[in-house]
């Protein structure tokens, strides 16, 4: 009988000593022990590095026999004032154009009911728009120069002649900030992505 009572005694008092401790995360900061804890709620998950929205399409660029990745990506805490980082990546991996710009440099006003009156979300809705349309179809031409064409006094000659004397060469046309229009082809000869209009 008395090896039955003193293991039951013991568990009996192990057990009401582990009922009344509290847990460190129970008082935490606390200066009420009685007080419950509850998480703070001030702070965002959201910062400059969330990555809001991606778009993603594969299309011939730097080769003619693999595609290559063209990446949209939105990253910031909220649509209207984050980053749009257009990235294009090559079938082996290499990244072959890296650009950030400003996510309003994808608003497109003629989506906008009226501009003036446009609310955040209207905005919003409109940059989301801008995104899903980013590599539509028509703004991939080939050739990327047509052979009559005159070189813009803005573009680099080398970059320019090693484009146009490529046939084969695939342009891409997009809106960038300022509501700019640019096209970018791959040129094989200086091996990298440039710029041929702006």
């Amino acid at each position: 009988m008395k090896k039955l009572f003193l293991p039951a005694a013991c568990a009996a008092l192990l057990l009401q000593t582990t009922s009344c401790i509290n847990t460190e995360r129970e008082v935490g900061t606390s200066q009420n022990a009685d007080k419950v804890y509850t998480p703070p709620t001030s702070t965002s998950r959201l910062n400059s590095r969330t990555v809001l929205n991606t778009v993603r399409t594969a299309h011939y660029f730097s080769n003619t026999k693999t595609k290559d990745n063209f990446i949209l990506q939105l990253q910031g805490p909220k649509i209207l004032n984050a980053q749009a980082k257009f990235i294009i990546v090559s079938s082996a991996g290499d990244t072959l154009r890296k650009e950030i710009m400003p996510a309003t440099a994808l608003l497109d006003e003629r989506e906008l009911e009226d501009p003036q009156a446009a609310t955040v979300r209207d905005k919003e809705i409109a940059i989301l728009k801008g995104m899903n349309n980013f590599f539509r179809e028509d703004r991939f031409t080939q050739p990327a120069v047509p052979k009559a064409a005159a070189q813009p006094a803005e573009i680099d000659a080398q970059a320019w002649s090693a484009v146009k004397e490529d046939n084969k060469a695939v342009g891409f046309d997009y809106i960038t900030v300022g509501g700019k229009e640019r096209r970018i082809a791959y040129a094989k000869k200086l091996q990298k992505a440039v710029v041929i209009a702006e």
